[in-house]
């Protein structure tokens, strides 16, 4: 019976060692993934033989690969003759919004970091993994938001009236306007300003931050200052010199609106709005939001090559508009609030920067929340193979932002997507349709479905009345 039982607890030392040594392993194989991206729109199969083809990888996506076979194949060589060819193919698994999935590809198609994968001019982003924190007394929430101009926020009835809206329709957070669409500074700052605008700061909107700020957080309102970064009119105007210009002749380049743009490689200005965000942070404000954080639409870059963009630095678009961010966030991190970003919506779907400089990962990768806008009326005829993108608000925000989460699947330290989405009708639209409850409802279900749970709403005119 002693030995027996010797016998016994000997079996079941060694069985609990090697569960115990198979739960390491597990834990490290999960702990190192094997990563690889994809370095052209490939074909993946469910077989290391391609008998089934399950479908394409997009430029960039990545995967962890934890099986690699070489498989020999029969292939005719350029006399027609039969021959012997070993092709390496490996087994990985990847994401596909929230579901992992599993195929086979080959070694061809996959290199080992992403500045491999990607276009020669995205090759000096920086993609490694940030540091994102979180602030004890400034606790992150799930945002439903609204715009909130500073017009709306300065007087006191049509503040309470929003505040009551947003208690009835269960909105939680405001976006206000602290360095607005021209330049102007919405409530009053110190002198620290003055370093940087003459009279960007001499007519405030707002009188007084504190009390709007106080008011809004005893009622649970999230406070996020939304500060226009690159289109400035005020500082254009007083820093003619930083402003894009067209190479022969020196006219002010302008879109379709008239405005001049200073340049976003002009580090003055990000000094400017970083320390315009401290006065924000300074007043209460929980969260920073720069908007307008890109370059001018250039004709998908065609202009490029007249225009000239003042870049002393040699830089791409997309390395300054990363590098702006990542400036903001090392300034504004002893202040304990977040950052985000405004993009535009279609950059999740893009390959490349849209010649804005927004390159998904490279923002994605550097703030806590990215705010795409991803209203159904500014995706053009045939956007997702949707006829009129306007008139189909569910599946025009579904594929928006399905794009969206697998773009952040690439990247270790991701924000936290939070869409702009439609509040008003665009009748310039040909094909159009009223935007009421049932479309902004139908938005946020679509969010919803591929589990996406927070989103602002944008109203120009802050009326939100018929729209829950």
């Amino acid at each position: 019976m002693k030995f027996t039982k010797k016998i016994f607890l000997l079996i079941m030392f060694l069985f609990l060692g090697l569960v115990s040594s198979k739960e390491t392993y597990s834990k490290e194989k999960k702990s190192k993934p094997n990563y690889n991206y994809v370095v052209e729109k490939a074909s993946i199969y469910s077989d290391m033989n391609k008998k089934e083809n399950i479908g394409t990888l997009i430029k960039g996506t990545r995967v962890n690969v934890y099986e690699t076979k070489e498989v020999t194949k029969k292939i005719k060589n350029k006399q027609g003759k039969e021959i012997d060819a070993t092709i390496i193919m490996k087994k990985i698994t990847y994401r596909d919004v929230d579901k992992t999935k599993v195929a086979w590809i080959e070694d061809t198609h996959l290199v080992s970091t992403l500045n491999e994968a990607v276009d020669e001019r995205f090759k000096n982003l920086d993609f490694t993994e940030k540091e994102k924190k979180e602030y004890k007394d400034n606790k992150r929430v799930k945002v439903r938001g609204i715009y909130v101009s500073a017009h709306s926020a300065a007087l006191k009835g049509r503040l309470d009236e929003l505040i009551e809206l947003a208690k009835k329709n269960n909105i939680n957070a405001f976006v206000i306007d602290v360095k607005g669409d021209y330049g102007e500074l919405t409530f009053p700052m110190s002198e620290s300003i003055n370093k940087y605008t003459k009279s960007a700061n001499k007519n405030p909107i707002i009188k007084e931050i504190e009390p709007v700020i106080k008011k809004l957080k005893d009622n649970g309102i999230y406070t996020i200052a939304r500060i226009v970064s690159f289109k400035d009119t005020i500082y254009a105007k007083e820093n003619p010199d930083k402003i894009i210009v067209y190479k022969d002749g020196g006219k002010a380049f302008t879109n379709s609106d008239g405005l001049v743009w200073v340049s976003a490689y002009d580090k003055n200005l990000w000094e400017y709005n970083v320390t315009v965000a401290k006065e924000a942070a300074k007043a209460g404000f929980n969260e920073i939001q720069f908007d307008y954080v890109r370059f001018p639409a250039s004709n998908g870059g065609k202009l490029d090559k007249v225009l000239n963009y003042r870049n002393p630095d040699n830089m791409t678009k997309a390395e300054a508009i990363q590098k702006y961010l990542n400036y903001a966030k090392k300034e504004l991190s002893p202040y304990n609030v977040y950052i985000s970003a405004d993009i535009y919506g279609q950059v999740g779907t893009s390959s490349d920067d849209m010649s804005l400089g927004q390159f998904w990962e490279a923002v994605s990768s550097e703030v806590d929340y990215v705010s795409p806008m991803m209203y159904p009326s500014h995706y053009g005829k045939g956007v997702y193979g949707l006829d009129i993108p306007d008139a189909n608000p569910y599946k025009t925000i579904y594929h928006s932002t399905k794009d969206s989460i697998n773009r952040n699947n690439n990247i270790s330290s991701p924000a936290i997507i939070r869409p702009w989405i439609q509040a008003f009708t665009a009748t310039w639209v040909k094909g159009h349709i009223h935007y009421g409850s049932k479309e902004v409802k139908e938005q946020i279900k679509a969010m919803k479905d591929l589990g996406v749970d927070e989103y602002i709403l944008w109203n120009a005119t802050n009326r939100y009345e018929n729209f829950f």
